[in-house]
């Protein structure tokens, strides 16, 4: 299956974040390269492009995707924490703008092998980093069903959760749960049928849970996103697109802090050191047009910030 991506908030985020075509851009989740392509394309031949994924398939599909543009090209197969890294693996000390685009892509979605889809039959894997040895499986059939129940509710805001784990413990007693059609179906049985009538699907929020859990994606970007504003040149840029409450409260929060400077009391002398560091904190949201072409895009938020 070729590695297709519709790339949500595309023209705001290439507006928002390219400001000098002879900048340094960093796409931290380059996924099928749409929005690594469209930085790009407004750079010279005296800009560069970084782009990181940790995904084999994501990286097949944009090496070719990623040729033929006017701007240096660097594709560097890492989890965007380690941002610092791949910047010091690359000499480079500050950067004009980095964007994050969050969350799961169409390809990853589309997918059966992957096992991220609860509409399609797939093995539980979740992984976006195929080197991993940690998959859905795992938190599945090993997890207790007290950690089931706190993730499940923790990371999906299942209101479920205790009676989705219950039925998972008592299921993998009879065998282990190895594809995704066996877990919907476990959680089809688990949530009465009245609370399955409304709403999106009744496995929606478990998957969302599991595959946070897996790739331990809200951990890592309280510092991610300190990590990335350090690294930003005075009036250098960050984009990050969130698509769920969990990981859009932790963006706005931190971006919001890094934007107030000082926690101490009021009116007394400030002994914390921190100092205002990014400045026009906001956020975008798609059109109705956008949501009406690609409905994926209706919980899309484009949050940013100006590093001082």
């Amino acid at each position: 299956m070729e590695f297709t991506h519709v790339s949500v908030l595309l023209n705001e985020s290439v507006d928002w974040l390219i400001t000098k075509p002879d900048g340094i851009y960093v796409d931290c989740t380059m996924g099928g390269a749409g929005h690594s392509r469209a930085f790009a394309e407004k750079l010279n031949k005296n800009g560069m492009l970084i782009a990181i994924d940790q995904d084999d398939d994501a990286i097949r599909a944009a090496s070719e995707r990623l040729k033929d543009l006017p701007c240096r090209v660097e594709i560097v197969k890492s989890n965007f924490r380690n941002l610092n890294q791949v910047l010091d693996d690359l000499d480079i000390d500050k950067v004009d703008g980095i964007f994050f685009d969050l969350g799961v892509s169409s390809y990853q979605l589309d997918t059966p092998d992957r096992g991220f889809s609860y509409m399609n039959d797939g093995p539980l894997d979740m992984r976006m980093n195929k080197d991993s040895k940690f998959t859905a499986a795992k938190v599945v059939n090993e997890y207790s069903e007290e950690d089931i129940a706190e993730l499940i509710y923790k990371y999906g805001e299942e209101r479920w959760s205790k009676r989705i784990a219950q039925f998972i413990v008592t299921a993998r007693k009879e065998k282990p749960l190895e594809t995704t059609a066996e877990l919907v179906d476990v959680i089809k049985k688990a949530i009465p049928k009245g609370a399955r009538q409304d709403g999106p699907h009744p496995a929606k929020r478990t998957f969302q849970a599991l595959r946070i859990e897996v790739n331990d994606e809200l951990n890592i970007l309280n510092k991610v996103v300190e990590d990335a504003v350090s690294r930003l040149n005075s009036g250098g840029r960050i984009g990050v697109i969130t698509f769920h409450s969990l990981e859009d409260r932790i963006i706005k929060q931190k971006l919001a802090e890094l934007a107030k400077g000082c926690t101490c009391p009021p009116k007394l002398p400030c002994v914390c050191g921190k100092q205002v560091l990014v400045k026009k904190v906001g956020n975008i949201v798609p059109t109705d047009l956008e949501v009406e072409e690609n409905p994926r895009s209706r919980s899309a938020r484009l949050r940013y910030g100006i590093k001082i």
